[in-house]
């Protein structure tokens, strides 16, 4: 089992509860980015760049994905995929996408498209909480818990 983070757009307090959850529980990190990533000298933890262009990091996450494998991502359609080829989705505020909510998820987020394509502001994500971190973590350390070695 590895996890995989969408990297370019990861918040880097949610990188910094993945590599100490690498180390704890020794379990493989890969960051999957367009630009240079930091990381930490591990053996658990790696970066993966790849050309520049859209989609380019999530069809590389995919096509190296394996089943039971873990993503993070904000991107529904990405997670939507790696529902699709048997892997676990997870956003950095801690929702668990699954089978169940992702077709809502892709739903809503085809509406709000449709929104701003005609011209309606709908206003950005929020802020990255406290709550939102604390979300992750639980929900992280549930996922790797619970996972058989």
């Amino acid at each position: 089992m590895q996890i995989w983070v969408d990297a370019d757009a990861c918040p880097k307090v949610i990188k910094e509860i993945l590599f100490r959850a690498a180390e704890r529980v020794r379990v493989p990190v890969v960051l999957v980015a367009n630009s240079p990533v930091q990381t930490p000298r591990s053996q658990w933890v790696r970066a993966l760049q790849v050309s520049p262009g859209i989609d380019v990091a999530d069809n590389e996450i995919v096509r190296r994905l394996s089943p039971g494998d873990l993503v993070i991502t904000a991107d529904i359609p990405l997670a939507w995929e790696v529902i699709e080829k048997g892997g676990h989705a997870l956003n950095p505020r801690g929702e668990r996408y699954t089978r169940d909510t992702i077709r809502e998820r892709l739903g809503m987020r085809d509406f709000m498209d449709t929104l701003r394509a005609s011209g309606i502001n709908t206003g950005g994500p929020s802020t990255l909480s406290q709550k939102d971190r604390q979300a992750f973590a639980n929900q992280l350390d549930r996922f790797l818990t619970s996972r058989p070695r």
